[in-house]
């Protein structure tokens, strides 16, 4: 009689995020990073001004944030990196069509970078599978966001803290809201679906 415990049962698509599903190589991991690269700069496109802020609404944070969900926290990272460079570098995909670092908007881009990769590793242990788990890795992806681009927003901008927190924070969460309403709708649907298929 063998004494050897079994081994514990993992339910299915434990530890993965949802671009683990596709079938792994190296080429599918350049799409991917390519793929959300893109997506954010396309989001970035979507701007509407905020009276008296140099900082826009635009889907740009929902698109990192997605990205870093569905990539993971590594190739969230490479896609927000890619992104992040290629505009600094003069690709016109930050919002409203710039390009470069010489903006006051520019630690939001950095704040994004560092967002998707924490979002996504909070993935790769579960939190996109539920609507609480979603909401909850929603909000600290953008309060990471806010804890970089406001600070940066005052620094290039000369505005007192609290100015900068007026006008590169309060105006957007209502927004904010809203995106990460269709987030808690959208990833645990997407989980649920692939659960039936699977």
């Amino acid at each position: 009689m063998s004494t050897t415990a079994a081994a514990p049962v993992r339910p299915p698509f434990t530890g993965v995020v949802l671009a683990d599903l596709l079938p792994a190589s190296r080429t599918k991991d350049i799409a991917l990073v390519v793929g959300g690269a893109v997506l954010t700069g396309v989001a970035a496109q979507i701007s509407l001004p905020v009276p008296g802020s140099p900082v826009p609404v635009t889907g740009q944070t929902f698109a990192a944030l997605l990205v870093g969900t569905a990539l993971g926290a590594r190739r969230g990272f490479l896609a927000l990196a890619l992104y992040a460079v290629a505009g600094v570098a003069g690709m016109p995909w930050f919002a409203g069509a710039s390009s470069g670092y010489a903006m006051p908007s520019f630690g939001y881009i950095l704040g994004m970078l560092l967002a998707a990769t924490v979002v996504g590793a909070l993935a790769r242990r579960g939190a996109d599978r539920s609507v609480p788990r979603t909401a909850g890795a929603m909000v600290l992806g953008s309060a990471i966001i806010y804890a970089v681009g406001v600070p940066y927003l005052a620094l290039a901008t000369g505005m007192t803290f609290g100015k900068a927190v007026s006008l590169g924070l309060l105006p957007f969460l209502v927004g904010d809201a809203l995106k990460a309403a269709l987030a808690m709708g959208a990833l645990p649907a997407a989980w649920k679906l692939i659960g039936r298929r699977g």
